[in-house]
């Protein structure tokens, strides 16, 4: 493995604690607040997503065009601007909108670094590396954000805009060699439009878009729920208890994480199916209980079968983009697909919230998309397939 991906994971981590540690503070200031509705949480969630959508035709080929080591020092300071206008008490939805464009510009340059520092046979375990300490950034943001947000929302927002500070300044230590395409001529929606009917013409790499899309599209619809979910049945009185229950969820994605490189190599890609169903029948558990313990379970055990699951996918789209439209255009391809859906997904629970759905409902329904739509993303999907992945058909 290459040292310098050592680089990557910690001004990743850190990008990535800072991201959580924002949204638990501004889910905090929602919590604390009388005026603010049940909705705004889901709706922040969307306008953090809006962004992805709206720049994936442009941040990938930014990505790709340019050293991906200062792409993300970019994100990273557009990421500490959108939390010092939280600090300065501008609108949530738009301040947090700011954090979704700086997390659109870093995704592409993140993962499409990723198979410049490792080939082939290391592609798995980079993204099992990345994936683990990303989920464990997640898990400490979520805690530590919620805690220090609970006691001082304002010191809660320094300590983020100082944390994407110091991430940018951990990637001048990453290469600036890349592998650097002519940027073609005309207009990028329509290019980005064939990049899509190029993408999606193997079974291998429309699995892998829509795969990683049902993964985060479930993910995403789960944490919004499980903030209605948990004062409802769990009983749960504040962003620190609910940020303490996502833990678990979090240890699990690690835990699925480390166990799958020799479980699912990217040759073996269709068996990254097995989990995704696996994660769909627990979500359908979770909505059945109704106290602490058996709720941390079932969410650790979401965890590590959503780990086990989008892992192979984002290693095997890397190494497809790479292969053909480019490693950071084929993630902003991804992050399209995965954010409209879970925009799609999110703004459907957010109307749903505001027409004051059961969110034990919501859940049970979920679990129940998520089996469907995994049957349908796997369909013709070969058992196994040659290492040069762009020639399987």
């Amino acid at each position: 493995m290459n040292k310098q991906i050592y680089p990557l994971l910690i001004a990743q981590f850190l990008s990535a604690f800072a991201d959580n540690a924002i949204l638990f503070t501004v889910i905090a200031m929602v919590m604390q607040s009388t005026q603010l509705a049940s909705w705004y949480v889901p709706a922040l969630q969307s306008v953090f997503l809006v962004a992805f959508v709206l720049l994936a035709p442009w941040v990938g080929g930014f990505a790709d065009h340019h050293p991906k080591a200062r792409v993300l020092i970019i994100a990273n300071l557009i990421k500490a601007a959108g939390a010092g206008l939280l600090l300065f008490n501008i609108e949530p939805l738009f301040a947090y909108g700011i954090v979704g464009m700086g997390a659109a510009i870093y995704s592409p340059a993140k993962y499409g670094i990723l198979p410049e520092l490792a080939g082939h046979e290391f592609l798995v375990k980079a993204n099992s590396w990345i994936e683990g300490s990303t989920i464990l950034a997640i898990l400490l943001g979520m805690v530590i954000g919620a805690k220090v947000a609970d006691y001082s929302i304002q010191w809660a927002l320094i300590g983020t805009i100082i944390i994407f500070v110091i991430s940018a300044l951990t990637t001048l230590f990453l290469p600036v060699s890349t592998t650097k395409k002519t940027a073609p001529a005309g207009s990028k929606v329509l290019l980005f439009g064939r990049e899509i009917g190029l993408f999606f013409t193997t079974p291998r790499s429309r699995f892998a878009i829509l795969g990683g899309s049902l993964f985060w599209a479930a993910a995403a619809t789960l944490r919004v729920i499980i903030v209605a979910w948990a004062p409802l049945v769990l009983l749960s009185k504040n962003a620190s208890e609910i940020a303490e229950l996502t833990l678990f969820l979090a240890i699990g994605i690690i835990a699925g994480s480390a166990l799958v490189p020799g479980l699912i190599p990217l040759e073996h890609l269709r068996r990254a199916r097995i989990p995704a169903y696996l994660m769909a029948l627990f979500i359908y558990g979770l909505s059945l209980t109704d106290s602490m313990w058996p709720a941390r379970l079932t969410l650790f055990f979401i965890g590590m079968m959503g780990g086990m699951f989008i892992v192979p996918v984002n290693a095997a789209l890397q190494e497809l983009g790479q292969q053909s439209i480019g490693s950071g255009s084929a993630v902003a391809l991804q992050g399209f697909f995965q954010n409209l859906t879970m925009l799609l997904a999110v703004g459907s629970y957010t109307y749903a919230a505001s027409q004051n759905v059961d969110p034990v409902l919501a859940m049970l329904s979920l679990g129940m998309l998520v089996f469907m739509a995994t049957f349908l993303v796997s369909l013709h999907l070969p058992n196994n397939h040659p290492k040069n992945l762009t020639s399987s058909r």
